[in-house]
């Protein structure tokens, strides 16, 4: 599969995931999908709580379990409103999970519910990271 097919499939899966997103307290909905190169996808939501520290990004559940899956990300992708007007990107703890489980050149893509979207490579994104890989990592 070719790089454009990846970002559709994952992309999409967000988009649809987004709905099931637990956020009561927010109401911020976000999904994420993982996207292997075979385009394998593995899906994540926003799991918030009311101790706030024990919520979980839609993105680190992708992550996370993608790894759990034995599914290499090639691609990573969010879709939530905007921010400011703004595409929402991954935050900073979602950004180094997806280093530690990725590695730098993975490709990730914020977009809006409209379908809207932009990308960037994670090591743009989080340039002063430790860089620590992890073996699942392929670089």
């Amino acid at each position: 599969m070719n790089q454009d097919d990846l970002i559709e499939i994952a992309i999409r899966v967000a988009q649809r995931k987004r709905h099931d997103a637990y956020a009561p307290y927010s109401d911020f909905l976000m999904g994420a999908a993982v996207v292997a190169a075979d385009g394998t996808a593995v899906p994540g939501v926003l799991i918030e709580n009311v101790s706030l520290g024990l919520a979980m990004c839609a993105e680190r559940v992708a992550l996370f379990s993608a790894v759990t899956s034995g599914v290499q990300p090639a691609v990573l992708a969010l879709c939530s409103r905007r921010t400011n007007n703004e595409l929402t990107f991954p935050c900073g703890a979602c950004l180094q999970v997806g280093l530690e489980v990725a590695g730098p050149e993975l490709l990730v893509v914020a977009v809006d519910p409209d379908g809207q979207s932009d990308r960037a490579v994670l090591g743009d994104l989080l340039t002063r990271a430790p860089k620590r890989f992890s073996p699942f990592a392929r670089h």
